[in-house]
């Protein structure tokens, strides 16, 4: 049995430890455990389990993963959502579905400061679902236009995903983020341009607010300093080389902390929220980490990811048709998966292949950023696919009263947005490259 073969086997048992609801993290643990032993033995097994949590958790770059966590943590009870949402609505929420679009907005803003698209979902749809269902909003586009808003909060940096793939695929982190920039604007626009056809074909979605006067949208505008503040620190820090990304994510969460401070968002119990909010999430993805890296490790021993690149490069396909098969496997991946986990259990198998072929003649670390974002674009759209859209699972546990099939069908506009987006990506890779080479 060759090293291919071995592990399609390995995989197709941490498949089926899913199919039996075993934890993502625990199944790849076990999966990799169970064919490190096939290949070599048991008492090699735990003599690399002495060490190989301390050499993963010892990289000093994954301290941005709990940094940013708590500076999402801290945002949310520092009120800055609202805020933000605020903002928006007075700018636009007299435009026919320009509330939802405004949610939209402030879900692009929040997640400059948070990197969490299940945290962005959460916050927001505290904040905006309320006031879309009480200005006479459908729920069908109320709960869809957040829980698709929600998905910028791992495309718009700062975010914790880019992160886990510049330490996988050994890129910088900076460069990711600055590559992302550009397409999670794209994407924010998308949305409300799908808000503004389901407005216009059904009036009865979106109706129209009542305009503001400008010294009201400059005093809401005025209130969402602390966000823009916080951003160019973190973000224009780093771009501007004053300081490593994760000294940039320990002075965000500082500045973070001390809006939530004044703003009496940790009164009480509220830091302590704080604290146990961001140490489970943490815990959760690390735990993701540990397992991968086993399952990885065993990978490494079959020579499968090396194989496989080798017998696809073999094939003499087209590489714009590898790629594309790629990401079909993401969008599949996406309904059953978290996309957290397609990152890494994906990346090291796939990133050997888009490194062996050319696309579009792009140098080796363009074409590695490139991948990476829109690797991260297509693990998004997972996030708002049934069976397992977690964003709908959140908005839907606010909105009781709403049907998930409601929210699924008003879903599918933005699904239309994000194929499209992908497309425009996939076809330019210079959408994601020009700021890179604007700053070099």
């Amino acid at each position: 049995m060759n090293g291919i073969e071995q592990g399609a086997l390995i995989a197709a048992l941490m498949l089926l430890m899913l199919a039996l609801r075993v934890h993502i993290g625990i199944a790849m643990l076990a999966a990799g455990s169970i064919g490190y032993i096939w290949i070599v033995d048991l008492d090699t097994l735990l003599n690399y389990f002495k060490t190989f949590a301390y050499a993963r958790y010892s990289v000093y770059d994954l301290s941005v993963v709990p940094l940013f966590l708590l500076m999402g943590q801290f945002a949310t009870h520092g009120g800055l959502s609202k805020a933000l949402f605020k903002a928006g609505n007075a700018m636009i929420g007299h435009w026919r579905g320009g509330m939802a679009m405004a949610a939209v907005t402030a879900c692009a803003g929040f997640g400059a400061i948070c990197g969490s698209s299940l945290a962005t979902a959460a916050t927001m749809g505290q904040v905006a679902l309320p006031e879309l269902r009480r200005h006479g909003y459908s729920a069908r586009l109320a709960t869809a236009a957040i829980a698709a808003g929600g998905t910028l909060g791992i495309l718009i940096p700062p975010s914790v995903p880019l992160v886990i793939y510049a330490i996988i695929t050994e890129q910088n982190i900076a460069k990711l983020f600055v590559a992302a920039f550009i397409p999670g604007i794209i994407a924010a626009v998308g949305y409300m341009l799908a808000i503004a056809v389901m407005a216009r074909i059904d009036p009865a979605h979106a109706p129209a607010g009542e305009r503001m006067p400008w010294w009201g949208r400059i005093k809401a505008l005025a209130e969402t300093w602390p966000v823009l503040l916080i951003f160019l620190v973190v973000i224009g820090g780093i771009y501007g080389g004053f300081f490593t990304p994760t000294e940039a994510a320990s002075i965000g969460t500082i500045a973070t902390g001390g809006v939530a401070l004044v703003s009496g968002g940790l009164k009480g119990g509220g830091f302590l929220e704080c604290i146990y909010g961001a140490a489970q999430a943490t815990a959760m993805i690390f735990l993701i980490l540990l397992g991968a890296d086993v399952l990885n490790v065993f990978l490494a021993l079959t020579q499968m990811p090396a194989e496989l690149a080798k017998w696809v490069i073999s094939l003499e396909l087209s590489p714009l048709l590898v790629l594309v098969v790629i990401l079909l496997i993401y969008l599949v991946l996406g309904c059953i998966m978290d996309s957290l986990s397609m990152i890494l259990l994906t990346i090291p198998i796939f990133f050997p292949i888009i490194m062996g072929i050319d696309l579009w003649g792009l140098a080796p670390d363009a074409k590695a950023i490139w991948f990476g974002i829109l690797a991260l674009m297509v693990v998004e759209i997972g996030l708002i696919t049934p069976p397992v859209g977690m964003n709908v699972y959140i908005i839907s546990s606010m909105a009781k009263d709403v049907p998930m099939k409601e929210t699924f069908i008003g879903i599918i506009p933005f699904l239309i947005s994000d194929l499209f987006r992908i497309t425009l990506l996939l076809f330019v890779p210079g959408i994601a490259l020009y700021a890179l080479q604007v700053l070099q």
